[in-house]
């Protein structure tokens, strides 16, 4: 087995577990999830394991545009059982933009 296909599965198993781990920890990860910027700011972003078009991926953490404070920022997945009600209110109307 080359190189090469060793590091991809390697690379296609510790995503899995990433997900596995997470799903589990009762954060929703995929489709459109709940986050908070660095700053604090609540808003909700697609959110695909593995794949980012609009961020630069790290781990759990994702670097991309806040549309509530209109800055750069670290972003990551809030556990949505630990939101009041004001905070998912607020990430229901900060939306950012949709993939084009």
């Amino acid at each position: 087995m080359s190189i090469v296909v060793i590091v991809v599965v390697a690379v296609v198993v510790l995503l899995i577990v990433q997900l596995i781990v997470v799903r589990r920890a009762g954060y929703k990860i995929g489709g459109t999830t709940v986050v908070r910027c660095s700053k604090g700011h609540i808003f909700t972003t697609t959110w695909v394991p593995g794949v980012s078009f609009k961020a630069v991926r790290l781990g759990l953490v994702r670097f991309q545009y806040c549309p509530v404070g209109h800055h750069w920022a670290l972003v990551s997945p809030i556990n949505e059982a630990d939101l009041t009600d004001e905070d998912k209110r607020l990430a229901a109307e900060n939306r950012d933009t949709r993939i084009p």
